[in-house]
């Protein structure tokens, strides 16, 4: 899967979504950092990316997922559903 050169695109439209610039951010980064995130020259660290997420009221993994999945709400949806099957088998989800 090529989830890099989907989570520019799955970051843009997650904040477009939610009616934020990307001045929005400047609490956990610069507008020009964003910008280069969102055109995929340059890749997160976890901890920014968590930072990120917080702005965006939305959990990583989450994120990743729609990366994953091409945007596509169904494709997310098997992402996500293949990490619970990963972490049921873990023991580390409760299951429903």
């Amino acid at each position: 899967m090529a989830a890099k050169h989907s989570l520019a695109s799955a970051l843009r439209t997650v904040r477009k979504a939610r009616g934020l610039s990307q001045e929005d951010f400047s609490d956990v980064s610069s507008r020009t950092y964003m910008s280069v995130l969102e055109r995929d020259l340059k890749s997160p660290t976890l901890s920014k990316l968590s930072d990120i997420c917080e702005v965006l009221d939305i959990h990583p993994v989450t994120l990743l997922a729609l990366a994953y999945g091409g945007g596509a709400p169904a494709g997310a949806n098997d992402v996500l559903d293949k990490v619970r099957e990963e972490l049921l088998e873990l023991g580390d989800v409760p299951a429903e």
